[in-house]
């Protein structure tokens, strides 16, 4: 079962945590990605996964974050599968309410 994390829980997880022993995972499409994104994330949209997973280290913990949290959660699953230590972030970018690029 994959964990979950609601926006705000990230948003407060990235100003305790400022070492940062995690990265955020953007799957959003280019154009959605462009238009605001959580400072200091990864883009890897949701078709390039697969393609992408040797980019994406097993030692730490990723929050996969998109618009709404559906996408996110279907990479999610897939990366749990994997092996991947992960967290979706429920309510994605729509609910975020930090600081954006």
């Amino acid at each position: 079962m994959v964990k979950e994390i609601t926006s705000q829980e990230l948003a407060d997880n990235l100003q305790q945590n400022t070492e940062r022993a995690f990265t955020i995972i953007d799957v959003r499409e280019y154009n959605e990605y462009e238009s605001g994104s959580i400072p200091g994330s990864v883009h890897i949209p949701l078709g390039e996964i697969v393609d992408r997973l040797h980019e994406i280290n097993k030692e730490i913990a990723h929050f996969i974050i998109c618009r709404s949290g559906a996408r996110s959660g279907r990479v999610s699953e897939f990366l749990h599968q994997q092996g991947y230590n992960v967290t979706n972030v429920v309510g994605g970018m729509l609910d975020w309410e930090g600081k954006v690029q």
